[in-house]
């Protein structure tokens, strides 16, 4: 049997190698020393992802982008006239009647109304009125009302006149004031535009006042105001950032507050004038028999609820999202 040479082992060498696979010297560096290696935060990157994280967000947001590109896609395709078939002797019928004598077509899925005009048409043409008027009166007065009452709650000058302003607004009864400006100077889209306008920012500005006055003193503030910031400066740049998602609360509900308030309004009379469609307009014409022609008072209020009630939740929820509290995963 051949014999093998032992060889002795070195246990010191051995270990002093698996220490140095193990640890190694680094050379100090300031630069990597405060090097954060934490990902990057990006707050709106953030609120989309906690927002589309809810399958019911984006359910909702789809029927609403459906609803909006439908109100302003389908009129400008098939536009609508009240007036059209009034002479054919089709007034007030049943989708299954029409559908019976003209055959299946959009134009009679939902029904006509007292002139004989298509309900499905006439829907549309209107939710386009309904929403295009309460994204304009949103716009205006949530920018009025937002910067003034930023100003409003820094400002002590400022806050001791606009209190006795709004004291003495608030105190008019909000339709009737708008019924006086209608009747005065008219009933059109955009006089109805700005007689809920004139006034409408004032509660923001008020509510927004309130917001600020909670962060004004706050350290950063005092010491931005020490260092001689102009006050512009200061609501652009420290104030209105952290109202984030209030401002967005305050958006989610003004919306669907003027689609609620034009088909209000117009209803009782003191909205839109005749000759403009609204969901006002087809809900005050079906009223009196809403027993008998289910189908033209009905579907108005359907389609006007729908609107509302999801652009109401989808604002809720983003609102939701927008706050940073929510961004600690």
């Amino acid at each position: 049997m051949e014999q093998f040479e032992r060889i002795p082992l070195d246990l010191e060498k051995i270990k002093t190698q698996e220490e140095d696979d193990l640890f190694y010297f680094v050379d100090q560096s300031n630069v990597s020393s405060e090097r954060i290696t934490a990902p990057r935060y990006s707050y709106w990157r953030s609120v989309f992802r906690i927002f589309f994280s809810k399958k019911l967000n984006i359910i909702f947001l789809s029927i609403l982008v459906l609803v909006v590109a439908m109100a302003f896609i389908f009129p400008a395709i098939f536009p609508y006239d009240k007036f059209a078939h009034n002479t054919e002797g089709i007034a007030n019928l049943s989708p299954a009647e029409l559908i019976n004598r003209f055959g299946f077509s959009f134009e009679w899925i939902l029904g006509t109304g007292q002139f004989g005009d298509s309900i499905f048409y006439g829907i549309w043409a209107s939710a386009r009125i309904s929403l295009s008027l309460s994204l304009i009166c949103a716009l205006i007065n949530m920018s009025i009302g937002i910067l003034i009452g930023a100003v409003w709650g820094y400002n002590k000058a400022v806050d001791s006149v606009l209190n006795v302003v709004y004291n003495i607004i608030a105190n008019v009864p909000y339709i009737l004031m708008i019924s006086v400006l209608v009747y005065v100077i008219g009933s059109g889209f955009g006089s109805f535009v700005f007689a809920l306008t004139i006034t409408g920012w004032l509660g923001i500005a008020y509510f927004m006042r309130t917001q600020v006055l909670i962060i004004r003193d706050r350290e950063y503030n005092l010491a931005s105001k020490t260092l001689g910031t102009p006050m512009a400066r200061i609501v652009t740049k420290n104030v209105l950032p952290y109202l984030t998602s209030v401002i967005v609360t305050l958006l989610a509900s003004e919306i669907p507050h003027y689609i609620s308030m034009e088909v209000f309004l117009t209803y009782i009379g003191v909205g839109l004038s005749a000759e403009v469609p609204s969901l006002g307009h087809m809900i005050s014409d079906a009223q009196t028999s809403w027993m008998s022609y289910p189908w033209a008072f009905w579907s108005p209020v359907a389609i006007s609820a729908i609107i509302t009630v999801i652009l109401y939740v989808v604002g809720q929820n983003l609102a939701d999202a927008s706050d940073p509290r929510s961004h600690m995963k």
